[in-house]
């Protein structure tokens, strides 16, 4: 029955941030799954479409963090790793 898709997308597309991004990732793929359906109204679509763009730009925040974050620690590891000078005289070969 139709109503039963219709309900099934207020309970995955809850209001608000995602707990974390694999929760989000979850969230969108479900929010996938019913739009490809192609079974729900087209108000409950636009609402799983719209709350799909929050969880992308949620996302795509928490990567570009996540690679700033990587960044500055690789930054501060090749700091830390620097090879010491060769005291081995030159031209011994």
């Amino acid at each position: 029955m139709k109503m039963a898709s219709n309900r099934a997308l207020p309970d995955t597309a809850p209001a608000g941030s995602p707990a974390s991004f694999e929760a989000a990732i979850s969230e969108l793929e479900s929010l996938v799954q019913n739009l490809e359906s192609g079974q729900l109204h087209l108000e409950d679509a636009l609402a799983g479409y719209q709350r799909g763009t929050e969880l992308i730009k949620y996302c795509q925040q928490t990567l570009g963090a996540a690679e700033q974050k990587i960044q500055v620690l690789e930054a501060g590891l090749l700091q830390d790793f620097t090879l010491p000078a060769n005291p081995a005289p030159t031209g011994a070969e």
